[in-house]
């Protein structure tokens, strides 16, 4: 592959979302006495918000009903008598305390240090812009890239063409030059592919696919 550009997911890619969003929920709960076992309230709760997300990627709804309804639904299913205040402090508390774990994917900094003496390297994700940039800077991996491009400052999502259009023309690369690397098969995957690039995903099922897959980042070296 002639590839000068390598485009990165940040979230379930480089940065171990799930880890890090159990221990900020583990925080919440302790401060607000929340008695539910966290793995018991991870179980409901991480569909729920997939859910959610997909429904935030298609425009069907926004920033703050995601950020309400997705606890809203987990409580209610869990039998658990939350308010709207208490609903409000978790949420607050999510987006606040998040970007303080910074728990990385195995091999992140070692396939970073390598890709960064090759190629242009940047992030393009679906997440909120002021967790998102925190996230890179105080998990130190900021200093790889050379352009974040956060959807919300585009007002559309991944899969959408836009976002890549948008991408490619901020970091003054063409497409046929240019890869994506992201665990979300719809948006990072096809979206890239849609868009004229070429798309690596990263994920641990084995779904047959002609796309190649990876199911760890160390294997980057063996395409890149």
């Amino acid at each position: 592959m002639k590839i000068k550009h390598v485009f990165f997911d940040l979230d379930h890619t480089l940065w171990d979302f799930d880890k890090n969003s159990k221990l900020t929920f583990q925080q919440i709960f302790r401060e607000q006495n929340i008695t539910i076992s966290i793995d018991t309230f991870l179980g409901v709760y991480r569909p729920i918000n997939l859910k959610y997300w997909q429904l935030y990627r298609e425009d069907k709804i926004e920033k703050t009903a995601l950020r309400y309804h997705r606890l809203k639904e987990t409580f209610t299913d869990l039998n658990y008598k939350a308010s709207d205040d208490l609903i409000g402090l978790i949420s607050e508390g999510y987006i606040r305390y998040l970007p303080s774990f910074n728990h990385l994917f195995s091999d992140t900094i070692e396939v970073l240090e390598y890709l960064e003496s090759k190629y242009h390297l940047h992030i393009i994700t679906n997440g909120f812009k002021e967790v998102q940039n925190l996230k890179l800077e105080k998990s130190g991996i900021d200093k790889y890239f050379k352009q974040v491009i956060t959807s919300e400052c585009i007002g559309v999502k991944k899969p959408n063409p836009k976002v890549f259009e948008f991408a490619l023309n901020k970091a003054q690369a063409q497409a046929y030059e240019s890869v994506m690397i992201g665990d979300s098969y719809e948006a990072d995957v096809m979206g890239a592919i849609n868009s004229g690039m070429m798309a690596i995903h990263f994920s641990e099922e084995n779904k047959s696919s002609s796309v190649q897959r990876i199911t760890s980042l160390i294997e980057l070296k063996n395409y890149l």
